[in-house]
């Protein structure tokens, strides 16, 4: 530390000498190149400055996304990661959801609210894209440069513009090692709404092979990724799967019987219809035992469909739809088959996935959640899905509302009987559980941060 300051009151002085030589000696050189020559050295002052260490500098990073942290949780597993490994964690992000408990919890995690920026709300859409973007740099560069200094800045993509250079030239200036993690490729994503020859797309995507090589480290959700971002972009990457948490697991019968009666008490789907019984307490999914407390499912169910979405155009829930007006022509057509409630959260017999990757090289993380929870899958294809989804082995895919509905129909012909497939994807996947996120993030992540 005393070497910096040494350093910088020494700069300080010398640029003071050297106005006072020009100035007081009427020197010939010319204006310009004096500018020039304080300026330099004044940002290399400024630089100083931006770099000064202390004793808690290779503890500290800064986990940066530039979209809704609390629906960011790949992310906030990050500095969940970060934090238990006795990192102090500054989380920079938008605030409109409220972050894992864990999150909020953790003393080491610091969350910096940013606001999400407009832009200027007259004129051509393109005015508005760019004054976005340009306000949009000055304040990831006034709060990455007020911060204390940080070891490494971890950025997640997408998005991503305007995001990697600011960070990359954040780390330039304070020294700081720059590691990006790939979910996605911005480019593919803005291509679904304006196409893939738009000038915004083009440019877009022309930022990210420019600037993405820049980082020191990458990592990337899936294998396929990791291939094409060494073939086409020459950036070499460490595959990081999305893993389930240790909170994401099997629900009690309890507590799915306390689910259902909160949701009884909104939605009539999931109240019981018929007689009352005194001691006992009945959704149209469980009955719960007021003598003893004890909780049995009710052996004439309905299913209960499960599907999460973000509403983004890489998901199609009409397929789902047509998938569930087939499913109700077998009924008619006098299939044994059970009745259906479909949800879009919460504890369910059977997951549905429509999340089509604008890439083709990314994973839903849905299916991670409810792999976590020992829940069977249906998802629609796409090129790299099989590093997640095992065919007839956790769940089936499926290619369009046809297959699905025949994929319904064949998963719940026996149910609730647990003998049929669907019992045997979901002991699959009690007996198959792989790695949790902390052992894998322990094994490909924490080195790359431990690294001199």
């Amino acid at each position: 530390m005393a070497s910096h300051g040494t350093g910088a009151a020494c700069l300080t002085v010398a640029v003071a000498a050297l106005l006072a030589v020009f100035c007081g000696t009427g020197s010939d050189v010319p204006g310009p190149v004096v500018c020039l020559t304080v300026v330099t050295a004044l940002v290399s002052l400024w630089s100083l400055r931006l770099r000064r260490r202390d004793a808690g500098t290779e503890r500290r990073v800064c986990v940066l996304v530039l979209g809704d942290i609390g629906r960011s949780p790949r992310m906030q597993y990050h500095a969940l990661s970060l934090s238990k490994h006795g990192y102090n964690v500054t989380f920079v992000g938008f605030l409109d959801t409220k972050p894992h408990q864990d999150v909020l919890q953790e003393e080491r995690i610091r969350i910096v609210s940013i606001a999400e920026v407009k832009g200027v709300g007259v004129g051509p859409k393109l005015v508005t894209y760019v004054t976005k973007v340009i306000i949009q740099c000055l304040q990831l560069l006034y709060v990455l440069l007020r911060m204390e200094l940080q070891s490494h800045l971890l950025l997640q993509n997408p998005p991503g513009l305007p995001g990697i250079a600011v960070a990359w030239l954040v780390c330039v200036l304070r020294g700081s090692r720059f590691i990006i993690d790939w979910h996605n490729y911005g480019f593919t994503i803005m291509a679904l709404s304006h196409g893939q020859r738009h000038p915004v797309v083009r440019v877009a995507k022309w930022y990210e092979h420019v600037f993405g090589p820049l980082a020191t480290h990458n990592l990337c959700v899936t294998n396929a990724m990791k291939d094409d971002l060494q073939e086409n972009w020459g950036i070499k990457a460490t595959t990081l799967y999305d893993r389930p948490p240790s909170i994401f697991r099997e629900t009690p019968l309890k507590l799915q019987h306390e689910l259902f009666m909160r949701l009884a008490n909104t939605y009539p789907q999931f109240q019981h219809r018929g007689c009352e019984e005194v001691e006992v307490e009945k959704t149209i999914f469980s009955v719960r035992d007021l003598t003893d407390n004890s909780v049995t499912l009710r052996a004439e169910r309905p299913a209960l469909l499960l599907s999460s979405t973000s509403w983004t155009e890489d998901e199609d829930f009409s397929i789902l739809l047509k998938a569930l007006q087939e499913y109700e022509g077998f009924i008619k057509g006098g299939a044994s088959l059970p009745s259906l409630v479909c949800a879009i959260t919460g504890s369910a017999d059977l997951g549905v996935c429509l999340h089509k990757s604008s890439s083709g090289l990314d994973l839903p993380m849905k299916v991670v959640d409810m792999f976590g929870c020992c829940l069977p899958v249906c998802a629609i294809h796409f090129n790299c899905l099989h590093e997640l989804v095992k065919h007839e082995e956790n769940g089936l895919i499926f290619r369009d509302s046809q297959e699905l509905a025949q994929q319904l129909k064949s998963l719940l012909s026996e149910f609730p009987s647990s003998e049929g497939r669907l019992g045997l994807f979901r002991r699959n996947l009690r007996t198959s559980r792989g790695q949790r996120w902390d052992d894998n993030w322990d094994q490909n992540v924490l080195p790359l941060i431990t690294a001199p």
